[in-house]
């Protein structure tokens, strides 16, 4: 059989509700790695957090590769180094900043893998986000003096009012056409990343970098972050309990969830 690789989502796909990989899907990653197939991690989450996953999953030796920030960094798991990063122009990010700041919407960005937010945010987001994916958070004053470099993303949150961010959405894709791209990562989260930027164009490129077709390439997920990578792999797979747009997406629709062995199926029927 040809080598192929397989990129997973990780919240509400690779991982089960309750942040675990499942027994089944566990022992089919093993036997796939067996075999020769690679495995990507494909995530929203920053490089450090996403990492982290990949560790405590046993996916983060000689044949794993970790994509972050819904594309925006690759890391080689092997060599232990960072492939590949692009950043948003800071000018960009000011006036998003400023625009949430005139609507009252929560945003975050990143300083060297830490989660930072301006004074005027409420803690309470930044800790419950955190506490989510095992990340630190900061106060900085200003995001024009305080950060260390151009960040790679922002992200602007309401667990209470999607309307609010659907609102926002709108804004950037009217004012920002061209300069920035977004999407929803989950219904609570808005992402903010460098225009082109999306999980899609990041499986390409691997693939490219690993002289991989990418017909070889299976990718899993199951929200609107998750689209451009099933359209792009030579398989786009959509869980269960996907959202429709990425069930509409996909070139095959899993019987299981993400709670019921959903990545094992993917895995016996696409790489073994």
């Amino acid at each position: 059989m040809e080598q192929k690789i397989l990129f997973l989502d990780l919240d509400g796909t690779l991982l089960n509700d309750q942040k675990e990989i499942t027994p089944g899907s566990r022992q089919a990653i093993g036997q796939a790695l067996a075999r020769g197939h690679r495995i990507v991690v494909t995530s929203g989450r920053p490089t450090k957090s996403s990492l982290a996953q990949a560790e405590r999953l046993g996916l983060a030796g000689e044949g794993c590769y970790v994509i972050a920030y819904n594309g925006g960094t690759v890391y080689d798991c092997s060599r232990g180094r960072l492939i590949h990063r692009e950043a948003l122009e800071p000018e960009v990010l000011y006036r998003v900043y400023d625009e949430a700041a005139r609507r009252n919407v929560y945003i975050q960005t990143y300083d060297r893998e830490d989660v930072v937010i301006e004074p005027r945010c409420d803690e309470a987001n930044a800790r419950r986000y955190c506490a989510a994916i095992g990340l630190d958070w900061r106060r900085i004053e200003n995001v024009r003096r305080d950060l260390s470099q151009p960040p790679v993303k922002a992200l602007l949150i309401d667990y209470q009012d999607r309307e609010a961010l659907e609102d926002m959405e709108r804004w950037l894709k009217a004012e920002l056409s061209g300069r920035l791209d977004c999407f929803f990562s989950s219904r609570y989260f808005l992402e903010v990343v460098p225009v082109g930027v999306n999980k899609g164009s990041a499986v390409q490129a691997l693939c490219r970098q690993l002289g991989i077709d990418v017909q070889n390439a299976v990718a899993a997920g199951d929200e609107s972050n998750d689209v451009s990578m099933i359209r792009a792999a030579g398989v786009g797979v959509a869980m269960a309990n996907a959202i429709p747009a990425a069930k509409e997406a996909a070139d095959y629709v899993t019987q299981n969830d993400n709670n019921h062995d959903g990545i094992a199926e993917v895995i016996h029927r696409f790489l073994l």
